[in-house]
């Protein structure tokens, strides 16, 4: 039998209970909008929502992305609590049930991206000095890294001319990736008939 006391005491500790998986459940049922910020992947998205690449083709079908490869800053996505994806629109946006920690985070990221996309429109100006031969040459290569793709991905390389992600500084316009592959080439073949051959060689550059 127990006690008044004792029954006072079992019946608050179930009631901590109670309601700490009510607090629990309400927490893991938030919804996010998610705002597509510079140097976003689906697969980068799909790895922070589901820590796999589960999400990739949901993401692309739902929200009518024809290339998995090209998604833009600002692009909107809605993922709900149970993994479901839904198209973002005015209706799906209003039923969705977003925690404010959620909304919180996206305007950090968003405030966090302005420097970054900031560098991308001023990178916007740059012209490669590659001509003739070496334009050529420069061509080739990016012909056999990406078909010529400043979207293409491959892990951790990027771009037209596949360069590890650590070299572009998450700027990953088409005039950052030309700069740097000016740089990268220049400093490690000289010159990009140097590297052509180089990669004619060996299969990589």
């Amino acid at each position: 039998m127990i006690s008044k006391k004792n029954f006072a005491k079992v019946s608050a500790t179930l009631g901590a209970v109670a309601l700490g998986v009510s607090a629990t459940a309400t927490a893991a049922n938030a919804d996010t909008i998610y705002t597509v910020q510079s140097g976003d992947t689906l697969s980068g998205i799909s790895y922070k929502f589901a820590k796999d690449n589960s999400m990739i083709n949901d993401l692309a079908k739902k929200n009518n992305i024809q290339d998995i490869n090209k998604i833009f800053v600002g692009q909107k996505l809605i993922i709900k609590s149970d993994g479901e994806i839904q198209e973002y629109n005015a209706q799906n946006a209003a039923n969705a049930n977003v925690a404010n920690n959620n909304t919180q985070a996206t305007q950090q990221q968003t405030t966090q991206a302005q420097p970054q996309q900031a560098q991308s429109q001023a990178n916007q100006s740059y012209t490669s000095n590659a001509s003739g031969s070496e334009a050529a040459a420069k061509a080739w290569i990016a012909g056999r890294e990406s078909g010529g793709n400043y979207n293409a991905t491959n892990g951790q390389y990027i771009g037209k001319y596949q360069l590890s992600a650590s070299y572009l500084g998450g700027d990953y316009s088409p005039a950052n990736q030309e700069r740097v592959a000016d740089q990268y080439v220049a400093s490690r073949y000289g010159s990009w008939t140097a590297a052509q051959q180089f990669w004619q060689a060996n299969g990589w550059y």
